[in-house]
């Protein structure tokens, strides 16, 4: 799997290309490593030598973990220009195509709608080159995974009494379209939804939301090990002010955890 993962890395950053990389019709073509070169060398030497050479290496998480946590920091930041490469590069790591498609659409409640959308002539386009069909994407609706009713319950009361006076459509959409099905459709795990969904968090420097979140991804099988690691590849694909302004909220999270 690491070798995978490595190849695929490697052709993103375009190594021994002869030729510029074909793209969608009006896309920008990927940059090559000669392109790269030729502008910064030093952020070359980086790309090969950190990212490549050890970032993607490391045990911490998965090599499909890292996938969901790029693609999830790509799509939150609008960023489609590598989104290709990058969604390949998951579905070789394990990702499935259904849950792209929930990744996608769990975003744009979580990084608004026009940023999911942008997301989807990238995902269309790789799905076609690899012949990935309606058959292998979610239905739209459908059975759902069982809510946990007492916690849903104090959570909605909690925001009702906070926010119900100031904006019940917020509370009303929260509750009956974000946790009562968003969350409950079960193309992708609850672990994968939260770590897209801190992913995102991290990646748009919403640390308000840090908090819970980081603590349901943790209910829902995120490791301490994992959280920590998670923000130590986003600093490279965010940058290190997104990280280190969610790192103390990760640590105070962590820390209050029981072991």
């Amino acid at each position: 799997m690491r070798v995978l993962a490595a190849a695929a890395l490697f052709c993103l950053f375009g190594q021994a290309m002869a030729q510029t990389p074909t793209t969608p019709e009006g896309a920008k073509p990927m940059l090559t490593s000669q392109d790269i070169r030729a502008v910064a060398p030093a952020l070359e030497r980086y790309a090969q030598g950190i990212v490549l050479g050890d970032l993607w290496k490391r045990p911490g998480l998965s090599p499909r973990d890292r996938s969901i946590v790029t693609v999830a920091a790509l799509i939150a930041r609008d960023q489609t220009v590598e989104l290709p490469n990058y969604l390949n590069l998951a579905i070789d790591n394990g990702v499935k195509p259904a849950e792209i498609s929930e990744i996608i659409t769990h975003l744009a409640f979580y990084t608004g709608w026009a940023n999911a959308m942008n997301a989807i002539p990238p995902a269309r386009e790789v799905f076609a080159n690899r012949n990935i069909g309606a058959d292998q994407v979610p239905p739209a609706s459908g059975p759902q995974l069982p809510l946990d009713e007492a916690a849903e319950s104090q959570r909605a009361s909690r925001v009702e009494q906070q926010f119900g006076q100031i904006t019940p459509s917020l509370v009303q959409y929260t509750t009956d379209v974000l946790f009562r099905d968003l969350w409950l459709r079960p193309g992708l795990a609850p672990r994968d939804r939260s770590l897209v969904t801190v992913s995102a968090l991290v990646a748009t420097g919403q640390v308000a939301q840090i908090t819970y979140h980081l603590n349901r991804a943790m209910d829902n099988g995120l490791k301490r090990e994992e959280a920590g690691e998670l923000l130590g590849h986003l600093a490279f694909y965010t940058g290190w002010p997104n990280a280190f302004s969610a790192a103390p909220v990760v640590k105070d999270v962590i820390e209050k955890r029981p072991r």
